[in-house]
């Protein structure tokens, strides 16, 4: 078909004059005369409404400081065009055709929604209530509501959720729920399925990393409408998973993995949540002044290209640990479910293992570019890859050490000499106590939860997972799906 025909063509009344308007077959609604914006279907039409025989679309274009659609660097708004077609047999064929055109796009229809009114300064509800489900409701997508009561409640209610009444699951957070969500989805006995409903992600919470790297990689700004955009359009990308295990315990992670500074200054930050995000940047220059090395071992297989790094050595083996702490997450300690996804099948002992040893400052493993909206962790990360990204810090003087962290917001801290930057296929991280006091060890940090805390560290609500000892990571390439903006 000629991308170019018309597949209606109508007189059509918008404010009182008549003017041509045109639905070709490539999506574009065009006014012929000029007189009015074209609009293409698929970027800037969200849904349509009726009113009488008048025909309401519900529109996205341009702000005035930035161009419309996928890709845009500037202000998104809302802006409907309502025109009237010359007679009901004209209406009724406009309706069929711009709905069969929307339908063919493969956009999600019915959509279960997480909304954690705690996470962040708490402002979801507001806004859920306020920006995402107008938005969602103008694109005509019927909503099933969750507000998350507890921790660990998203991942009880994705575990028994029927997915055969669902095109996707969105959440209204920080990147907290996701990572229950992905929890919950590979315990599932029918995990192969589970795993493979899209799914969104909307900015309410402090980090936001995995919103910001899925907008960030087509140029758009981090904003909730953004995010709403992405998820209506139904553009799908996929993940890689990394599957952290110690001993029969498993714990699934898509965003991180941190040991040393980056993960003290998250965690032990946490007395400072009513700051909002600035207690990062406060905490952070609070444990630079006082810096802790951390002795211990990394083993790595390297990706392609990183081979130089480290020392050749065997396969060093997981943790024996049989440590099985609220059986991944939620149920009876010491009851293990073996149903679910148990990790990827990779042959570890005939893979390139490389070592380094410490002391180390910070270990820091990404799946995805930002860790927060400020803080471009791994600026060669990708979502598919079937790699993460490793940035080690040995040894840096304090001063040097400020200036590096002052460039997480656009990845330059990489390029830094006192950063090794590379990619891994596997890990295997066996934690030491502080250098200088034996008696004090760290935390693991996983998706910003307390995975692992060692003796004399800070302590806060949150009980760890896994003990602090050796651990495994591997990753599954492409094993999740998330609504992406292109």
């Amino acid at each position: 078909m000629d991308r170019t025909a018309a597949i209606i063509s109508d007189q059509v009344n918008v404010d009182g004059t008549v003017k041509q308007l045109s639905l070709l077959a490539d999506g574009k609604l065009w006014w012929p005369d000029g007189g009015k914006r074209n609009l293409t279907i698929e970027k800037e039409v969200i849904g349509f409404a009726t009113d009488g025989l008048n025909i309401r679309l519900k529109t996205v274009v341009e702000g005035a400081d930035g161009c419309c659609g996928c890709g845009s660097r500037g202000k998104v708004v809302r802006n409907d065009v309502v025109f009237r077609p010359s007679s009901e047999e004209s209406h009724g064929l406009w309706c069929r055709k711009l709905k069969e055109f929307i339908d063919s796009l493969g956009r999600p229809k019915r959509l279960f929604v997480f909304v954690n009114p705690f996470g962040g300064r708490k402002f979801a509800a507001n806004i859920f209530r306020d920006h995402v489900k107008p938005l969602l409701e103008d694109a005509q997508v019927h909503l099933t509501v969750q507000e998350t009561k507890h921790q660990l409640h998203a991942k009880q209610v994705v575990q028994s959720l029927d997915f055969s009444k669902y095109d996707g699951i969105v959440c209204v957070s920080g990147d907290g729920i996701l990572v229950e969500v992905v929890n919950g989805l590979l315990q599932r006995e029918d995990w192969d399925t589970a795993i493979k409903i899209p799914l969104g992600v909307v900015p309410a919470g402090t980090g936001n990393g995995m919103a910001k790297s899925l907008l960030d990689s087509v140029g758009d700004p981090c904003t909730i409408t953004n995010s709403v955009l992405a998820i209506i359009r139904g553009h799908k990308q996929s993940l890689d998973v990394a599957t952290i295990t110690q001993g029969e315990t498993r714990f699934f992670s898509v965003l991180m993995l941190a040991w040393g500074l980056v993960a003290d200054i998250d965690i032990e930050s946490e007395k400072y949540r009513w700051m909002g995000s600035a207690r990062i940047d406060f905490y952070a220059l609070t444990r630079i002044f006082h810096l802790r090395h951390y002795e211990g071992c990394l083993y790595f297989v390297p990706a392609p290209g990183f081979e130089a790094y480290g020392e050749t050595i065997s396969y060093p083996g997981s943790s024996a640990s049989k440590r099985i702490i609220s059986d991944q997450m939620d149920g009876e300690p010491g009851k293990l479910k073996r149903l679910g996804y148990q990790g990827p099948e990779i042959d570890l002992e005939n893979l390139s293992w490389r070592v380094l040893n410490g002391p180390f400052i910070s270990v820091w493993l990404h799946n995805v570019p930002w860790g927060a909206e400020n803080t471009k962790a791994a600026p060669n990360a990708e979502f598919s890859d079937g790699y993460l990204d490793l940035i080690i810090m040995k040894n840096c003087p304090k001063l040097p050490l400020l200036s590096l962290m002052s460039e997480m917001n656009n990845g330059g801290h990489v390029k830094s000499p006192h950063v090794m930057y590379l990619k891994v296929k596997a890990l295997v991280l066996e934690p030491g106590p502080r250098l200088g006091d034996q008696e004090k060890e760290g935390i693991i940090d996983a998706d910003g939860e307390v995975l692992a805390r060692g003796k004399g560290s800070y302590h806060c609500e949150q009980k760890a997972l896994m003990a602090y000892d050796k651990l495994q990571i591997t990753v599954d390439q492409g094993l999740a799906t998330l609504f992406t903006p292109i």
